[in-house]
């Protein structure tokens, strides 16, 4: 209850005005059936009914005003809580670190944002005033049948004491259930996300039925868990109803003896009645915001959650410890001080995983072309993740610039980087949103000029909206999607220019064009490569030989074909010959 309270603490003031309004509606009920007494006691007076009859007007007029302004305010503050909600959630992934972001699945975290909110939009705005004003109205309505009738109260609390206990022992049981089948919907997000992603791998490997049954198997277990606990709401409401009905078929008898031996007017057993009847209402509303406060509490749960993800840093250590030097100042271009420097870098990908590099020492020079080749699992991604402080080390240090990374913000390094994946994603948007990501302030001019540059021009000239083609992964091949991001990478102009194989699905023309570019930024700033084709990399500066998380030697394409095992086998494996130059030479 405190998770959900606290989505809803924000907005005290506005909850309190929607309850003033419950309770003056909630008033309005409660004075109608008196006012009925008063219309039939009129009658057997032969008194006027003017005073009874304006009476029930203003009751109508007035609770139909209050009612709406009340059903508005509390849907308004619903739709603001879940924004919210969904805002902070956002927020949070955004500035998560990547490892806390990439080991859930993508479609349970979206799950979070999407029907975790829609749950909790009820339970933190109108189940709080539910409640209250359910349990005031039900108080009220004994308290008024008291006035009417002590003997008919009894029989009426007795019903509703038993339905009260029963409601109690079946919440816990509907709030478990609802709260498993949340969970599996979040799983079935995931499965889902995933697996359309690969829809093409999962055709060719006629895996589409089993494939299916995997993820359906969540769906059958959250409608299990749904069936489990509609059946107990079910079972709740039949105890409900049929005790009300039960208590009105009691107050029918003991009321018509009562009024038979004068002891009861005929008047007061009416309004009796109606108060009987009406009572179904307020034990209707905390019956259903009992229920809807069960899901509820389960959505907040899984929505706070996300506040356990840790994020990235937004000062510095040098701040902390006043150190007013401008993190993010250059060095001057004379300078032979390496841009990126790692001393006996070790990092793992979890406090009781096996470190993915050990003691690495890597100078990366202001200019000129670095390459890191080795085998699958030998540590060059970890290096990159390691670079773009994706990954903290667990020992050594980075320095930027000669400055430790402690001494920048994560934003401060970014800055000064561009980064091209081997996957490349693309972007929601435009392709002009996804040249802009990383620089919003480029010109049109500079745009075509990195799309000339991959040789992209001439295609989003074809295109009939230009760069304001929208995009999506079906829409762009392989290699486009690669070129728009070297052509991102491009645009920024950075101090290091990070490539993850960023010519692994282009054709041999694009992939020399591609080439020389890599060649041109090299004279003017740092390059630093991963290749899984070391056509990529022969004519790099330096090339890094990495195994087992490693570097095992470092030198040129020729030196290290003479004096590296490993490097030779590389290079045989792809039948690259000794004296092979790059095509784009």
């Amino acid at each position: 209850m405190r998770v959900l309270w606290s989505f809803a603490r924000p907005h005290r003031a506005a909850l309190v005005r929607g309850l003033l309004l419950a309770l003056v509606g909630s008033a309005m009920g409660l004075a109608t059936p008196m006012v009925t007494k008063w219309v039939l006691d009129a009658l057997d007076e032969s008194a006027s009914l003017t005073g009874p009859v304006v009476a029930l007007l203003v009751l109508l007029v007035v609770g139909g005003g209050v009612g709406y302004w009340q059903w508005s305010m509390l849907g308004a503050l619903g739709e603001r809580v879940v924004l919210e909600a969904r805002e902070s959630m956002v927020r949070r992934f955004l500035r998560a670190t990547v490892p806390a972001v990439t080991r859930r699945p993508t479609g349970e975290l979206v799950t979070r944002v999407t029907s975790d909110t829609v749950l909790l939009r009820e339970a933190a705005t109108n189940v709080p005033i539910g409640l209250i004003n359910g349990t005031i109205m039900l108080v009220g309505t004994l308290v008024l049948m008291g006035v009417l009738d002590l003997v008919l109260l009894g029989t009426t609390v007795a019903a509703v004491a038993v339905i009260a206990v029963l409601f109690a022992v079946l919440m816990p049981g509907i709030a478990t259930a609802q709260q498993r089948a949340q969970e599996h919907i979040g799983r079935l997000g995931g499965a889902l996300e995933g697996t359309l992603r690969a829809i093409r791998t999962v055709k060719v490997s006629r895996a589409e039925e089993r494939t299916a049954e995997r993820i359906v198997a969540d769906a059958r277990s959250s409608a299990e868990y749904g069936v489990r606990a509609v059946r107990r709401e079910a079972l709740a409401w039949t105890i409900s109803w049929s005790g009300i009905q039960l208590a009105i078929i009691a107050i029918l008898a003991v009321g018509a003896w009562r009024v038979g031996e004068g002891q009861l007017e005929v008047s007061s057993l009416i309004a009796f009645l109606l108060y009987a009847f009406g009572l179904m209402e307020p034990i209707t509303e905390l019956s259903q915001n009992l229920t809807a406060l069960q899901s509820g509490i389960a959505a907040a749960e899984r929505i706070r959650e996300t506040d356990d993800l840790q994020t990235e840093s937004l000062r510095t250590e040098s701040l902390r410890t006043g150190d007013v030097r401008s993190s993010g100042q250059r060095l001057e271009d004379g300078d032979d001080t390496p841009v990126l420097e790692l001393r006996q870098v070790t990092a793992a990908y979890g406090p009781d995983a096996e470190p993915a590099v050990r003691g690495v020492d890597l100078a990366v020079p202001r200019h000129g072309h670095t390459a890191i080749v080795g085998p699958s699992g030998a540590g060059k991604t970890t290096l990159f993740s390691l670079i773009l402080r994706f990954l903290e080390p667990t020992g050594g240090e980075l320095l930027l610039d000669g400055r430790p990374y402690r001494d920048h913000t994560h934003d401060d390094i970014r800055a000064r980087l561009a980064y091209v994946e081997q996957d490349t994603p693309i972007v929601p948007g435009t392709i002009r949103d996804n040249l802009l990501l990383s620089r919003p302030d480029a010109t049109d001019d500079e745009l075509r000029r990195v799309l000339h540059d991959v040789r992209l021009a001439e295609k989003i000239d074809t295109l009939d909206e230009g760069l304001d083609t929208p995009l999506s992964s079906t829409s762009v091949s392989g290699g486009e999607r690669q070129r728009i991001a070297l052509a991102r990478a491009l645009l920024r102009t950075p101090d290091v220019l990070l490539l993850d194989e960023a010519t692994a699905q282009l054709d041999g023309l694009t992939e020399a064009a591609v080439h020389d570019c890599i060649r041109s930024r090299a004279a003017t700033g740092a390059v630093v490569t991963i290749a899984h084709r070391l056509s990529t990399v022969i004519d790099a500066d330096t090339i890094v030989v990495m195994e087992a998380g490693r570097i095992r030697t470092r030198g040129t394409h020729d030196d290290l074909l003479t004096t590296d095992t490993l490097y030779r086998e590389l290079v045989e494996a792809l039948r690259i010959a000794a004296t092979t130059a790059p095509a784009a030479r």
